[in-house]
């Protein structure tokens, strides 16, 4: 009778300890993180233009949530990136309301919360907080912030097919641009590729650390593309035939013939001839962007299907975020959102999203009510069993009830803009930069001297301008941020 008693009693305690090891045991996560897609390019929301492929980008709409009101912190992509890393709005710290906000020190970061609970961080792709590029001793670079491992370029982009030392060497100003060419940034060293192209070597080395990963620690894996930001043309040539468009000759310092004011042979200026200066037209450029984007879709594939084959897909946590709108420069599609990357009118700030998890996530489901790119962290938090001390934190979890009357408020250079409930108040003005738009981009219609007043549940598009019929709503949204300013600019 006694020994009976005694093995119930082990085998009770060994229920125990295995119910206690499995509630403890913490989620993969892998974020993926694209650059510059447009708001109808995103298949989940069902309201894309028909020649778009991106069927695996669709399967995370159907195996979890997509939210088609999540709003990023900035229009372009290195505060918005600061913004979602650190679950902050980074005009707390960075005042000029920048291009480059940077990341101060006393700053955390997700992958900082992470790595104190148990988690193998990395990151894999761009890395672009906006200020000290190319250097790896800086508080900007991935592991001076929190991850142990990174392989990609710190700075706004680079060359998709131009990734060897040898091209290097040969050009006059492999880092005189916003975009590099050259080896990859790897931990404190360089990683050189004489051939292959960048989303599908970002994909590789995803893929190679999922397999390769410690199963002894749950992983946090960052997959930063530069896809699908200009150079938009670059796309392996199945992908160009596919959407009938020609090859472009990649940049070499001895076939360029001089642009402009700009040296002859310079990176610079092969990167602003196709870029910003418009020698794409806009009967191509679509088409340009279609490719490209299918194949980072191909390549986002071929990541889910790792997390399968190691049987790991059922406990990774997948999120997937636009850095910000798409952009009038590479022919993306924002429709029926008004204007794109560059401003604070919803097609520069509104952005796709989805998260994956099974059971905690309702698969293909949709959340209407607005979200912030800044609730990433603490929803990771919350899953890693992180408990938030941190007051300054703009972000709320997902996985609790979504406010939908919360206040989210943005300052970018001399723009801002402030919503709540159905209503967003801005001093926003047109974009001023593209070269040639395509048929997709919307213009703002509106006085661009005046306080704009929107009702954006009825209004996405921001076509009807309601401040001269509702004065008194001005006011009141214009002091809710001006008081959310005062009181939270400078603290961090």
């Amino acid at each position: 009778m006694k020994k009976i008693i005694y093995l119930t009693f082990i085998v009770f305690l060994i229920s125990c300890k295995k119910e206690k090891i499995e509630e403890e045991k913490k989620p993969n996560i892998l974020f993926i993180v694209v650059d510059d897609q447009g708001y109808s390019d995103f298949t989940p929301f069902k309201i894309n233009d028909k020649n778009v492929v991106t069927p695996n980008i669709a399967r995370l709409g159907e195996k979890g949530r997509v939210f088609t009101q999540a709003y990023v912190t900035a229009p372009v992509c290195s505060p918005s990136r600061a913004g979602f890393l650190t679950g902050k709005n980074q005009f707390r710290w960075d005042k000029p309301a920048s291009w480059g906000p940077g990341l101060p020190d006393k700053v955390k970061t997700l992958p900082e919360y992470l790595k104190e609970v148990g988690y193998a961080t990395a990151k894999i792709g761009k890395n672009d907080l906006g200020r000290n590029f190319h250097k790896n001793d800086v508080r900007e670079y991935p592991t001076k912030h929190g991850f142990d491992e990174f392989l990609g370029f710190s700075a706004h982009a680079h060359d998709y097919w131009l990734n060897s030392q040898k091209i290097k060497d040969i050009t006059p100003d492999p880092y005189g641009t916003s975009a590099l060419l050259g080896p990859l940034m790897h931990n404190d060293e360089e990683k050189s590729y004489d051939e292959g192209y960048l989303t599908d070597i970002f994909s590789d080395e995803a893929i190679t650390y999922i397999k390769k990963r410690d199963t002894t620690k749950p992983f946090f894996l960052m997959l930063s593309y530069s896809a699908v930001h200009h150079l938009i043309h670059e796309v392996p040539k199945k992908y160009l035939d596919k959407f009938g468009v020609k090859e472009i000759p990649n940049y070499h310092p001895d076939s360029l013939i001089a642009y402009g004011k700009k040296k002859a042979g310079t990176y610079a200026a092969y990167y602003d001839k196709y870029s910003r200066v418009g020698d794409l037209k806009s009967q191509d450029l679509r088409k340009y962007y279609l490719a490209n984007l299918n194949s980072l879709d191909d390549n986002i594939g071929r990541v889910l299907n790792v997390l399968s084959e190691e049987k790991i897909d059922k406990e990774t946590i997948i999120v997937f975020i636009s850095d910000n709108g798409g952009s009038p420069l590479t022919g993306s599609n924002n429709r029926p959102l008004t204007g794109g990357k560059y401003s604070l009118w919803e097609g520069g700030i509104r952005v796709p999203m989805a998260i994956v998890w099974d059971e905690k996530v309702i698969p293909n489901s949709i959340q209407k009510d607005y979200v912030s790119a800044t609730d990433i962290l603490p929803t990771l938090a919350e899953a890693a069993g992180i408990k938030l001390k941190d007051s300054t934190i703009d972000g709320r979890s997902l996985l609790a009830k979504i406010d939908k009357d919360r206040l989210l408020v943005w300052k970018w250079q001399k723009n801002w803009a402030v919503r709540k409930g159905d209503w967003k108040l801005t001093n926003a003005k047109e974009n001023h930069w593209k070269s040639e738009p395509t048929e997709f981009y919307i213009a703002p219609i509106v006085n661009n001297k005046e306080l704009k007043l929107f009702n954006i549940n009825k209004d996405a598009g921001e076509r009807e301008d309601l401040a001269a019929k509702y004065p008194e709503k001005v006011q009141e949204l214009k002091k809710m941020y001006d008081d959310w300013y005062e009181a939270n600019q400078g603290k961090y």
